[in-house]
């Protein structure tokens, strides 16, 4: 394991090993892994994928990416912004009720949060601010490496979920040697 991102007291007061390191696992997870990353689900999508439901679903392709741009927005303002947004009301929510956007708007937002929440983290100083407990949406106080943390995984679990939701449209939610 990575001795900087494991070392809880901060390590090096100047190093940002740790931090850069987190910014590659963020962008991975977002869009540059070819296979993996949550962007990489939604190449050769099919116009109709965008909102279907498989039976017994009830979060389309559009909702969960809904989801994963309000936790970019409401993480990033929380932890490093002024926490004022609220998340009940546009521009977090769509506005008239819609549960999601359409693809470009959505994909739009989607991005914009990213490269928010991506700056923040590029903004830290050193390897010790990752020490430092930030504010959360729902109030608790949290170190900067756990947030950051969360979000990897964030981002990484909903690529899955998208890439099952086709796997279930498609009828290929099975393994490739049954």
């Amino acid at each position: 394991m990575n001795m900087a991102l494991n070392n809880q007291s901060g390590g090096n007061a100047g190093s940002r090993t740790a931090i850069d390191t987190l910014v590659w696992l963020i962008e991975d997870a977002f869009q540059e892994d070819s296979t993996h990353s949550l962007l990489a689900n939604l190449h050769d999508m099919k116009d109709d994928e965008w909102t279907s439901l498989p039976v017994g679903a009830g979060r389309s392709i559009a909702d969960i990416l809904e989801h994963v741009g309000w936790c970019k927005w409401m993480y990033e303002n929380y932890a490093f912004g002024s926490a004022a947004m609220r998340g009940d009301q546009p521009p977090l929510v769509p506005p008239g009720g819609a549960r999601s956007r359409p693809y470009d708007e959505l994909l739009r937002w989607l991005t914009e949060g990213h490269k928010h929440w991506l700056d923040s983290v590029r903004t830290l100083s050193n390897d010790a601010e990752l020490e430092k407990e930030r504010l959360t949406h729902w109030g608790k106080r949290l170190p900067t490496r756990t947030i950051i943390r969360i979000m990897i995984a964030h981002d990484l679990y909903h690529a899955g979920e998208i890439n099952h939701l086709r796997a279930l449209l498609n009828g290929t939610d099975r393994w490739e040697f049954e």
